[in-house]
């Protein structure tokens, strides 16, 4: 005959488990051990509920790495209890809802966040942030494909976020433009003609290379590398150098910098003006030939001209026809070191009759 305490005693341990969990909700519990099927939870239920390896942990990962006895946690509950009383559970569902959350954050704040490359395809590069994968496209890349590898950390920034669509669009590319916009303002804050900074060849065109001075890229123009003739950037410059460069123009309403590379050298003038004079023999290599004229390099650094007439007369004389690169002995004709010009002429001008005494002669 059953007692009244012990029809109490049972009453209150079937109040214990008067739970209503039903599909889709979202439970707390404990890990209470492993089986060949998962991870044992504790819910509160009449048994012990499971969670199946496939919702426990991502593809590579085990158990034991992820869980352990007595951690708590949230799961979703995936399927109500089976004739043996157990539920399903999922942790990823949670984990990923989460994720999304967090993602969802990030784009209000346009963060920055860190993603790890996963695959590189056609197009773009696939990334995973926090469990969720999303898609670089190769436009939003600040590097190529090529140069990016599997596993490898990338700053981003969230371009688009659709949770319905499961669309996950991000920007490499964005995050240094935005950072690269603030230090724009600081550089431009402190930046002065005259200075020497530092900075980064990124960009070579034909008319010059640009310099990546700490976010702002300021132009290098190709009169302003070097007092010698330089026919292309390429000549002295490759991507990737890092250089001393002087600021020499800055103009705040179109944002740009100018800089030089040779006001860094000694002005070859001055020295070339306590060297050489009016009249000098000078030996010369010839850097550039013009419709007037042919250019050579009469001191390091120093161009002089030759004009088209004394190019003609040294041809007719010598017999050969004058190239870049040939040697050729001149005399200096006319000198202006503040202008920087020098006139050459092949003629020995102190050899020439006086102009009173050959009007003289002919008469």
């Amino acid at each position: 005959m059953v007692t009244k305490k012990e029809t109490s005693d049972f009453e209150a341990l079937l109040d214990k488990y008067d739970y209503k969990f039903q599909k889709g909700d979202l439970v707390k519990g404990v890990v209470c051990g492993f089986d060949s099927q998962g991870v044992m939870v504790d819910i509160g239920a009449k048994t012990t509920a499971v969670i199946p390896t496939y919702e426990a942990v991502e593809k590579g990962e085990t158990l034991e790495s992820k869980y352990q006895k007595g951690q708590e946690g949230e799961f979703l509950i995936i399927r109500e209890e089976d004739e043996d009383g157990k539920f399903l559970l999922s942790k990823k569902r949670v984990d990923y809802a989460y994720a999304w959350k967090e993602l969802e954050k990030a784009k209000a704040e346009d963060a920055t966040i860190l993603g790890t490359v996963v695959n590189i395809v056609k197009g773009g590069i696939l990334v995973e942030v926090s469990g969720v994968r999303g898609f670089i496209p190769s436009s939003q890349l600040r590097a190529r494909e090529s140069e990016v590898e599997v596993g490898s950390k990338l700053e981003l920034k969230i371009l688009t976020l659709d949770v319905q669509q499961n669309n996950f669009i991000l920007s490499n590319k964005k995050v240094y433009e935005d950072s690269a916009e603030e230090a724009r303002k600081n550089i431009f804050a402190q930046i002065e003609p005259g200075q020497v900074v530092k900075g980064e060849v990124v960009r070579i065109t034909d008319f010059g290379a640009f310099i990546d001075l700490g976010g702002l890229d300021g132009l290098l123009p190709l009169s302003q590398l070097s007092w010698r003739w330089i026919d292309h950037p390429t000549d002295i410059l490759k991507v990737g150098d890092k250089i001393d460069v002087e600021v020499i123009a800055v103009d705040h309403d179109k944002q740009r910098v100018s800089l030089s590379l040779k006001n860094l050298e000694p002005d070859p003038w001055i020295e070339a003006a306590k060297n050489i004079k009016e009249g000098d023999k000078v030996e010369g290599t010839v850097t550039r030939l013009k419709h007037f004229g042919a250019f050579i390099e009469v001191f390091p650094g120093v161009e002089a001209l030759l004009p088209h007439n004394e190019v003609v007369d040294y041809q007719n004389d010598s017999k050969t026809i004058l190239k870049v690169g040939d040697t050729i002995s001149t005399y200096i004709l006319k000198f202006n070191p503040d202008d920087k010009r020098i006139a050459l002429s092949v003629h020995d001008q102190s050899s020439l009759p006086e102009e009173s005494e050959t009007a003289s002669e002919e008469e």
